[in-house]
C-alpha cells in the first residue's frame, strides 16, 4: 500500500500552475484527472510522446496492402469482368477505379486498429472497474494525485494547499507492481 494525496482544483489554469510547481518541487505526480482535455498538461507533467501516430501509419499501410491484394485477387485473378468495356486483365490498367477503395480501407484499418491499440495500451477493456478516484472530475473539478513516501505526507499536503487546491484527501492506494 502506498499513500497518495488527492488535490482538487476548480480551474484548469490553477491546475497547470500547480502541476509545474509540484514537478519543480520534485514531487511525483501519479495521475491527473480532468473533465476535459487540458492543452499542454502532458508536457507539463513530463509525459513521453506517444507512438500512437506511428502505429496509425503502420495500420494504414496494412490497410492499403489488404486493399491492393484483395482487389487484385477479386477483380483480376478470381473473377475478371468486362465492366463498361474496360478489360480487367491487369491491375495497373484498372488502378484508377480502385483508388477510392484503397483510400477507404487505409482509413478504415488505421482508425479501427488505432482505437483497439489505444484501449489495449490504456488497459481499458469491457467490464473494467473505473479508476477515477472522485466522480466530480467528470463534471467540473480537476484532481492531481501525488505519491508520498509515508513520512512526508503532511509536507506534501501543505505544499498542495499553497498551490491553490480547494480540497485535499489522503488515501491509501494499492501498488500495481
Amino acid at each position: 500500500m502506498a499513500t497518495v494525496v488527492h488535490a482538487l482544483y476548480n480551474d484548469d489554469d490553477v491546475l497547470m500552475k500547480a502541476v509545474k510547481e509540484t514537478r519543480a518541487a520534485h514531487h511525483h505526480i501519479e495521475e491527473v484527472y480532468t473533465p476535459f482535455p487540458v492543452h499542454g498538461l502532458d508536457k507539463a507533467m513530463g509525459l513521453p510522446h506517444t507512438r500512437l501516430a506511428i502505429m496509425s501509419f503502420i495500420y494504414g499501410c496494412i490497410g492499403l496492402t489488404v486493399a491492393i491484394v484483395m482487389m487484385n485477387y477479386i477483380m483480376i485473378e478470381d473473377w475478371p469482368q468486362d465492366i463498361g468495356g474496360k478489360p480487367s486483365f491487369s491491375y495497373l490498367e484498372n488502378m484508377p477505379a480502385f483508388v477510392p477503395i484503397m483510400f477507404e480501407l487505409t482509413v478504415f484499418f488505421a482508425a479501427h486498429l488505432m482505437v483497439i491499440t489505444f484501449y489495449l495500451r490504456s488497459k481499458m477493456w469491457p467490464f473494467k472497474k473505473a479508476e477515477n478516484p472522485d466522480v466530480r472530475t467528470t463534471d467540473d473539478l480537476f484532481l492531481m494525485e501525488v505519491a508520498t513516501h509515508g513520512d512526508n505526507v503532511q509536507q506534501v499536503v501543505d505544499f498542495l494547499k499553497e498551490t491553490g487546491a480547494i480540497e485535499i484527501k489522503i488515501e491509501e492506494k494499492e501498488d500495481h507492481h
